[in-house]
This record gives C-alpha cells, sequence and structure tokens, in this order.
C-alpha cells in the first residue's frame, strides 16, 4: 500500500498589487500558481515552466523573477506587482499606453511579463539605446511581434519620461 506524503503547511503574509494577503498555502506551491489559481491573477502566464520564456514575469520586491520558479513561500514578506496591479487610478501606465500606441501588441499572451521586465528595467536604465532594451528584453520570447515594435514602445516611453 502507498503512504499518502503529508502536505506541509505555511502561512503567507505578502503584498500583491497593494493588498495585504494573509493565506495558508502548500509549501510545494509555485509562485505562479498562487496567483493564477488562488489569486485569480492571471495576467501571468505559463508557457515553458522553466524559466526560459519569460511570460510569467512579475516584480517581487521591486525586481522582475520568472514565477514559475519561486515557490509561493518564498515571497512571504515581500511585495508583489502583477500586469493586474500596474495601471494607475487614471488608467494605464505609461509602459502599456506605449505598447498600445506603438502597436507592440499582437496576441498579447507574452506582454504582461514584457511590460513588468520593461518597468524593472527603466527604474535602472532610464535612457537605454536600442541595444541596451534588446538586451533587457532577452528573457522574454514572443512569437507574433519580430520585437521591431516592442523595442519602438520601451524606447518612446523612456523619451516621455
Amino acid at each position: 500500500m502507498l503512504h499518502a506524503e503529508k502536505t506541509e503547511w505555511f502561512e503567507l503574509e505578502v503584498t500583491v498589487n497593494g493588498q495585504k494577503i494573509k493565506q495558508a498555502i502548500p509549501m510545494h506551491l509555485r509562485l505562479l500558481d498562487f496567483l493564477r489559481e488562488t489569486l485569480r491573477l492571471t495576467g501571468a502566464k505559463e508557457v515553458c515552466g522553466e524559466g526560459e520564456c519569460g511570460a510569467c514575469t512579475i516584480l517581487l520586491n521591486g525586481k522582475a523573477v520568472n514565477s514559475c520558479l519561486i515557490f509561493a513561500a518564498e515571497s512571504h514578506g515581500g511585495t508583489i506587482l502583477t500586469i493586474e496591479g500596474l495601471q494607475t487610478a487614471s488608467g494605464l501606465n505609461d509602459v502599456q499606453q506605449s505598447f498600445i500606441d506603438d502597436h507592440a501588441v499582437q496576441c498579447g499572451y507574452c506582454i504582461p511579463g514584457m511590460i513588468l521586465s520593461v518597468e524593472e528595467f527603466l527604474k535602472h536604465s532610464p535612457h537605454p539605446d536600442r541595444e541596451k532594451i534588446r538586451h533587457a528584453l532577452a528573457g522574454n520570447i514572443c512569437r507574433c511581434t519580430g520585437y521591431q515594435k516592442v523595442v519602438d514602445a520601451v524606447e518612446n516611453t523612456a523619451k516621455k519620461r
């Protein structure tokens, strides 16, 4: 007879998109699954599940991370920003609006992760050239856009800021 393993639980306390969350979770729960399944924040997507594509990118304590590679318990005491929490009271933030204005969105599957990667990148590199932008987005794979419009959107956001 097989023995069922006991699930270890963890009392997670984290701030997500400005809201404090306190939730008992299984220790083995990935951050991506916590966001999507528990909190119903579906902007971060699972594509590769290996940290290679960037579709699951979120900001954890201000740093762009692949949420498919992190246990939710590792975010304890931290601050998470997802695409759902990025817009302002007056509407989309400047990166989101630039992606629309510069036609950088096609199917949209990878775009939330790209936008969050751009948010972190522009905080550290407010006046980047096109090569730095391409390098910053190297961890975000898109099968639709060809990247030129995405680079344009990032460059235009940087100029406006």
